[in-house]
Order: structure tokens, then sequence, then C-alpha cells
């Protein structure tokens, strides 16, 4: 099995972690001018005023972003958006202004600690654009990078951070998507960053770049955004969601997502709380603050996270995050399969009511909610899977998914750290196709692909160290062949490793009797899961299929764990898939 966490293969690297002093740079590198800030080196023009195009070009035939379309979207000058944890700057630019870097090997100062350098960009040649660049650290060492910038027009919707519904030409504007990436790569750990010399890269744009911090905190709870579904309407209406943590902590802080969104969601006022039953609240919930102020907009694609707060977060207890959207919100980012009755207040802001009173509708899904994290701890657990890790045919509102059992496991013991244990399921997910496209309204919300939520969902969950990936039945049920789910899993692998996290991976369960589960279906199974076992790639290897499996007829789950539909393991068969891990592989 792969044992060095922090090493992967050079051709594959994504970061070559061997660090050596500043003056040991090649002879042919060219030489080091004074590191400035992004904005002083500014060369090209991307946004334009709608009704004068021409003054921007930011492709080189006349193309251009909208102003208004950034503007409808929540991306103004100067306003500092959060994308996958990382603090960016979109330029404070007024339109025809130069408000990005083409990337050719400029010395770019940049401070602070973390884990991750993260890159506001787009590529302009029509296919996907590459460089390497480096990190220079304080200390004098450094290390390099591998920068990929897909396309403003052509690149996949499923990781663009936002997009926009015009292109602006000097022949007007064009009903044509315009995306924008932000793309990370990863830091030496311990190291303050001096500054970072970019890539020489023809077409490679970039924005803004920050580090991203990282240390303080343990992820507790953990949804994955599924898809972007048509809701309500809501109009001053209160959302109160019951989330179930894993470990505890004495200070909490919470994180809203609009991933996927087209325009601004306003929170008007946020409150957390410990369940005592419904919607009832055990004492008054807790006014939470952003950036110090009672509310907060979220951008389109962007992120909110809630200022520490001082509040005792009790492990394996459910929360009350509850939320007043003062405006009409007709669209949401969403977890379709909570398995979890949350509510729905009548009109009015109920965040600081301790009753249930006010809560007249219950809902099944998490809107906008994503993760809650808690000070302290040892770090967190990620499990990246399908319908079998987010819980579906379990007991709903009993917190008997797999991961649940886990991190009650974790709990009872002293053996290994009481990790948090965050559930990144996505019922009907995918390793290596699209269910939902990753823009629009969709009531597909079987999310985008495992390798293209892989950033979002695994590495900017807060103090991830171990991923636990659990996928491929959708992919050969639905024609995949194993090879197509084997090299999606290597790439998850390597991609992983590369930023010195653990990586598990769990066989795939035996499916028969499912009406898709089809001899040819089952061939690819047992194929997927050879690999598993045999490649050494992984850190471990969590064998669900033996574990549920009937011995007499193997391509089948034991009755006594089946959920009746033979597909998904009932709670008995979850358990049991949590009793199985061994607790040293995280």
């Amino acid at each position: 099995m792969h044992r060095g966490v922090r090493g992967f293969p050079l051709a594959l690297a994504l970061f070559t972690t061997a660090l050596v002093p500043a003056s040991a740079a090649r002879a042919t590198d060219p030489p080091r001018s004074a590191p400035l800030p992004l904005e002083r080196l500014f060369d090209n023009t991307a946004v334009s005023d709608d009704a004068r195009p021409a003054e921007a070009d930011f492709d080189g035939s006349g193309a251009s972003l909208s102003a208004r379309d950034l503007t409808a979207a929540g991306w103004t000058p100067g306003r500092t958006l959060t994308v996958q944890g990382a603090q960016l700057t979109w330029p404070p630019r007024q339109p025809g202004e130069p408000d990005n870097v083409r990337a050719a090997g400029q010395e770019v100062r940049v401070g602070g600690h973390g884990d991750t350098l993260a890159f506001l960009m787009a590529g302009t040649h029509g296919t996907e654009v590459s460089g390497s660049g480096t990190v220079t650290y304080a200390d004098g060492t450094h290390s390099s990078y591998l920068l990929s910038a897909s396309d403003w027009r052509t690149g996949p919707l499923a990781t663009k951070a936002v997009a926009l519904p015009h292109v602006n030409t000097p022949g007007g504007r064009l009903a044509e998507k315009a995306r924008l990436y932000v793309v990370t790569v990863p830091l030496a750990p311990g190291r303050e960053v001096a500054s970072v010399r970019l890539p020489r890269a023809d077409g490679l744009h970039v924005f803004a770049l920050s580090v991203r911090g990282a240390g303080g905190w343990t992820g507790t709870w953990a949804a994955a955004t599924s898809g972007y579904a048509a809701v309500g309407p809501w109009t001053d209406r209160t959302l109160r969601l019951v989330v179930h943590t894993s470990v505890g902590g004495p200070r909490v802080r919470l994180r809203f997502d609009n991933t996927f969104g087209s325009a601004p969601v306003r929170i008007g006022r946020a409150t957390v709380a410990v369940r005592a039953a419904g919607a009832a609240a055990r004492a008054v919930p807790v006014r939470l603050s952003f950036r110090g102020a009672a509310g907060i907009d979220v951008p389109a694609g962007a992120q909110a996270v809630s200022d520490p707060l001082g509040f005792k977060v009790p492990a394996n207890a459910d929360l009350l995050v509850s939320f007043h959207l003062p405006g009409t919100v007709r669209a949401a980012p969403v977890h379709r399969l909570a398995v979890q009755r949350s509510y729905l207040s009548g009109p009015g802001d109920h965040t600081a009511d301790g009753s249930a009173a006010a809560y007249t509708s219950t809902l099944t899904t998490w809107p906008l909610l994503t993760g809650v994290d808690v000070s302290g701890g040892p770090g967190s657990v990620v499990a990246l899977g399908d319908s079998i890790t987010d819980g579906d045919r379990s007991t709903a509102g009993a917190n008997r998914r797999w991961p649940d059992v886990l991190a009650d496991r974790l709990l009872r013991q002293t053996a290994v750290p009481r990790y948090g244990v965050l559930n990144q399921g996505i019922s009907g997910n995918r390793v290596v196709t699209d269910r939902y496209p990753g823009d629009g309204v969709s009531t597909d919300a079987g999310g985008v692909s495992a390798l293209h939520r892989l950033d979002r969902d695994v590495f900017a969950q807060t103090s991830a160290r171990t991923a636990v990936v659990f996928e491929g039945v959708n992919d050969v049920r639905s024609g995949a062949t194993a090879e197509q789910v084997v090299a999606g899993l290597r790439k998850i692998a390597d991609r992983a490793h590369a930023r010195g996290l653990r990586v598990l991976a769990a066989t795939i369960l035996p499916c028969g009797g499912d009406s898709r589960c089809t001899a040819s279906v089952e061939a690819e199974r047992a194929a997927v899961n050879a690999w598993i076992r045999r490649s050494g790639i992984f850190d471990g290897v969590l064998d669900f299929d033996i574990v549920l499996r009937d011995p007499g007829r193997p391509t089948r789950i034991l009755a006594a764990y089946d959920s009746g539909d033979h597909l998904h393991p009932g709670d008995a068969g979850l358990a049991a898939l949590a009793d199985s891990v061994d607790l040293d592989l995280l």
C-alpha cells in the first residue's frame, strides 16, 4: 500500500515538496526581480462596461467580461470573496481599467501562513493552459507547483467558481457563458510564504491570489452541495436546519455556500442552538456574526463563514442552525438527501426563537448550509461517496449513516485521535460523470462527478487529513467500464496524495437483485474491486464488499444487511461497514 503520503510520482505532481534554498536555483532560471503586489503587475483588461465593450480585450479578439453581469453576481470591485475556503479580492478596478495579469514569470508579493495557495483565474486560448511556478518562503526555501487554467468560454461548468450569462464583444453581447475559476495548489506545511513566481503560460490570466490559512479548527459536520434546485419561493422566512455533530469544542463557526448560484443570497441573521426536540432549542439560540455584522450577502459561487463564536458544541448531538432570508429566494444550492427533518417558519425573523411555534413547515433537504467547525481538535476524516454514504434507506432522523456510526466509534475509544467525520456523500453520485451539469436550476441532484467536486468537497474541507473514497457502483450501473472507474479513482488518489492527504479506498458493494445490476455490470464491479485490492496506490483498503456480501451468493448483499432494494444497506449493514473500519488506518 502507498505509505509515502507526502510523496508522489514527479510526472503526476501538482506540487514539488522538496524544499531547496532559494540560492540553489538552476543557472537557467531567469533572474528574480523584486516581488510586487499583484495589482502593480496588471497588464490586461478583462471587464468592460456593456455600453463600451471595446474598452476591454480579455482574449486578444476583443471579447470581455460584462461589468453588469459581475455586479449582478455580487462580484463588485474590491470585494473579498471566499471560495474553497480562500479569501480572494476581486480587483478594485473600474470597467476598462487593467484588472488581471497575463502569467509570464512575474514575481508577486504574497504573505501568510497556510496549507494552500489559491488563484482566481481563467484561460483564454480555447483549451486548458498550464505552466509551472515557484513559491518562495520567508526562510529562503522554495517549492514548485503546476497550475492549470480552464478556458473562460469553453471550460467545464462543473468546476467553475462563477458563470456569467454573457460575453461582451465589439459587435455586441453574446448569450454565452463566461467562466471564472478558483484553483488551489498545496504549500509546504508550517512555512511562511514570502512571494510567488507565476508560471510562464501564454493565455493564463490571474485576477487574485492568496494563502488559505490552516489550523485551529476541526470540521464536525458537513454536507456536499448536490445541485441547484427551485425552492419555495421563500420570502421573509427563517430556515431551521437540524445537523448532527461528530466531535465537540468550545467555539463554533458555520459555513454557508452559494455554490452553483447565479445571484447573491442575503442572510439577514443566523443563530445556533443545541436541539431539545423537533424545532425547539434547549436554550435561547445564540446569534452569529459575519465580519462583525449581523448578516451577509453571499455572492454567486462564493461562501460565507461566520465569525468564531464562544459556544460549547457537544459531540454526537443535534444542533439547530437558524437563518433568516429577508429577500425572495426562488432557487438555492441544496443537499437533497438529508435523511433528517428540518424546519421552515412562517413570515419573519425567528432565528432567536427558542420554541418551535413559528416553524410550521418541514424540509427534507439542507439548503445553503455546508459546514460546522469547532475550535481545536485533531482534524477530520472526509467520506467521499454516493447514496450509501449519504444514508439512503437508513432510518430518518436517527443518524445511522455509516459515517455517523464511525464517528460514534471514534468517540468511544482512546487508541487513535477522536477525529471529526465529514459526510460528503451525494445520492446518485459517480466517479467520472456529472449528474448535475454544474450550472443552472436542475431537478437532478446527483451532483457533479467525484473528480469535479474533489477540490471543494475534500481538499477545502476544514482540517481534512484522510479521505475515504467509496464510489463506483453508480458508474458501472450506468454503463461505465472498470477501466474508466479505475482511471478516475487513480486520479483522485494521485491528487489527494499531492495534497498530503491519506487516501483509503472502499470496495464496491454487491448489488445483485437490483434490476440494473446485470451480469456485465457485476463483471465490471468485480474488476474495479480487484484493482482496488491489489493496486497499492492507496494508504489502506476498506473491503466493504467482503463485509456485506452473502457468502452463499457473493453477488448479493446478505439479507440481514439489505434494506430491501438489494442496492443500499439498511441500518444493520451501515453499522457493519463502520464497525469494520480499522481505526489505525485513519
